[in-house]
């Protein structure tokens, strides 16, 4: 041991220093038996034309797994393995260490024993991170070796500014006490504190990926909220009367009147977070409580992406690809508020965006600002409808026209008209699914003929919850999947496992983690379009469900069930029905559900279940 080596053991007993010795992972390898010398110089080959680590090239390869790889270098370094993902972590544990420093070492401290720590590293033979951790901690600890992704998504949802956002909350409402007053427009809302407390939150909010911020006071405290993937995530501060303070910041932002506390208000603003450029879009509505506000959280970016970027699969891009480049006529996108309709119509127009091309949008608001696009705001308090602006649009000699939404009679026979006399227009609906969109249009008073004529195509789409990687594991299906199944798809299911996410640091605990599209395309044919044109709303639906290559929502999320991506649960709710809970099936469901274990047993029953995986596999 040198001088500097049994120095460092000396000062702080009870550390174990990695190794000084350059470890060659490929010879590792094939010393444990895990990889021949032929995959080690393939792999070497490969690395050269990549660029990529040897570790990750072989791992991408297939010769070894990941878990291989790293319990290798544990016993090599003589340190520990750590499956991250499974950790039981106390979030207080890794604050021995500031964000700052984890991050530049990539290293985080998973454990104390009140005698030593124990950190994960991604890298435990980095001498130079541990010589620097050594001087900071000044206390004995051990190594351990994680996944690099699993560590940087750890470190992430470690060092989120919830912590923060109390303390600023506090602080705040303690100005506010010595100030003694009860409008925060009096206080000076250009203190820090405010700032803080609202750069907090946005940072928060972009570090999980948030597409919306609800500020709600209620009678004693106040709750922020995120929505992440779909779902909200509270927060509750004890701080209430710190809203009003938030509320006329957010409205000074916007360009709102702060002294109007009983109407509802509409603004929008810009900020930069962590390096990237949101739009705000920022609701505020009286409440008995005080003011809520909603902010949606718009990336600059999304606008710039093309349909083959956002999960659109290859069975509808293609189709959807020749509908959007025709001359003329009308595509309608439907879902849901927050399903992704504006992206998709945003990648359908960049796709199209060419010089020889004259667009124009009619939108409330203009999410994304586009180049050589002529974007129009809505302005309904001066008379600047949809209809109004879509009639000017059509005496500006566009090629295609964007229509924000199709909200009622008047805006929608323009649009429809349009697409009848030369010109290619894209819009939305608030709408279920594909069927009853068309459907929708004559329920809003449009002529059958002009919707028959008109309409080319109906795009359906929702987001749906993908599983969480790092703890999914197959699972038994409930009752009601099992009898959803059994309904809507028996042949279809043969053969399929499925799985759950049991929650883990990775998911923060949901089982869940991003979100994919599902989609269903309707093609307007000579069938639908004669039935369109006589008004027969039962015969367009029957018909359409007979097109060749139609496949429903629940369908398109069902077969992403099958691969793994996501879950029955995740099925029963796009397709709208709801688990009732064991108890309450009829006689019918009872006699279904026996039905179908009995095939997952081996006799297969008339519907051909036989080897769907009702259970885990050991």
């Amino acid at each position: 041991m040198s001088d500097r080596n049994r120095l460092a053991s000396e000062t702080i007993p009870g550390m174990n220093r990695p190794r000084a010795q350059k470890i060659r992972i490929g010879e590792l390898l094939i010393k444990e038996g895990l990889i021949s010398q032929e995959q080690l110089e393939f792999s070497l080959a490969t690395q050269k034309k990549t660029g990529t680590k040897l570790g990750d090239t072989l791992i991408e390869l297939g010769f070894v797994s990941s878990r291989q790889l790293l319990q290798c270098l544990a016993k090599q370094l003589e340190v520990e393995y750590v499956e991250l993902t499974s950790y039981e972590l106390d979030p207080r544990v890794p604050l021995a260490l500031p964000e700052t420093i984890s991050r530049r070492f990539r290293a985080l401290v998973i454990a104390d024993d009140g005698n030593e720590l124990l950190i994960a590293m991604a890298d435990p033979a980095n001498l130079y991170a541990y010589d620097e951790l050594s001087k900071f901690l000044k206390r004995p600890f051990r190594m351990a070796v994680v996944r690099e992704t699993d560590l940087l998504r750890t470190i992430d949802t470690v060092y989120r500014k919830t912590d923060d956002l109390l303390n600023l909350a506090v602080e705040l409402g303690a100005e506010m006490d010595d100030e003694a007053t009860d409008g925060a427009e009096e206080i000076g809302l250009d203190d820090a504190p405010v700032v803080r407390l609202l750069n907090s939150l946005f940072e928060d909010a972009a570090h999980v990926g948030a597409s919306d911020i609800h500020i709600e006071p209620d009678t004693k405290e106040l709750r922020i909220r995120q929505r992440i993937d779909g779902v909200l995530n509270e927060h509750v501060m004890n701080e209430k009367k710190i809203a009003s303070a938030l509320v006329s910041k957010l409205k000074l932002m916007c360009g709102l009147d702060i002294s109007e506390k009983r109407l509802p208000q509409d603004g929008r603003f810009q900020i930069k977070v962590r390096g990237k450029a949101l739009d705000v879009r920022l609701s505020t509505m009286p409440l008995q409580n005080g003011e809520s506000v909603v902010m949606r959280l718009l990336d600059q970016s999304g606008g710039n992406l093309k349909l083959d970027q956002i999960g659109m699969p290859e069975r509808i891009v293609n189709p959807f690809r020749n509908f959007i480049k025709r001359p003329h006529g009308m595509v309608l996108v439907t879902g849901p508020t927050g399903s992704g309709k504006t992206t998709t119509l945003y990648s359908a127009i960049n796709e199209m965006n060419f010089p020889e091309k004259k667009i124009i949008t009619v939108e409330d608001p203009v999410e994304y600002r586009l180049p050589r696009i002529n974007q129009v705001q809505v302005n309904a308090k001066i008379g600047l409808t949809f209809a109004r602006v879509l009639r000017a649009a059509l005496r500006q000699d566009p090629d295609i026209v964007l229509i924000g939404e199709m909200r009622d009679q008047e805006t929608a026979e323009i649009g429809l008209r349009a697409a009848m006399t030369g010109h290619m227009v894209f819009s939305t609906l608030h709408t279920n699914d594909a069927i009853s969109t068309a459907i929708r249009l004559l329920d809003m008073g449009a002529e059958g003929f002009l919707v028959a004529s008109a309409l080319a195509a109906v795009l359906a789409q929702r987001l749906v919850r993908r599983v969480c990687e790092s703890c999914k594991a197959e699972a038994p299906l409930l009752p009601a999947e099992q009898t959803w199944i059994r309904s809507e798809a028996p042949e279809l299911a043969r053969g399929a496992n499925f799985v759950k996410g049991s929650g883990c640091s990775a998911c923060n605990q949901t089982g869940y983690s991003g979100r994919i599209g599902v989609f269903e395309l309707l093609r307007i044919d000579h069938l639908l379009a004669d039935a369109l044109r006589r008004g027969d709303s039962a015969g367009f639906a029957n018909l359409a469900k007979q097109q060749a290559g139609f496949e429903t929502l629940a369908i398109c999320t069902f077969k992403y069930a099958m691969q793994g991506i996501t879950t029955m649960e995740e099925v029963l709710r796009i397709s709208g029905q709801i688990d009732e809970g064991p108890g309450l099936e009829d006689e019918n469901t009872k006699a279904a559900e026996e039905d179908l274990i009995e095939a997952s047993s081996g006799t297969e029953g008339e519907n051909g279940l036989a080897e769907i995986s009702l259970v885990s596999k050991p």
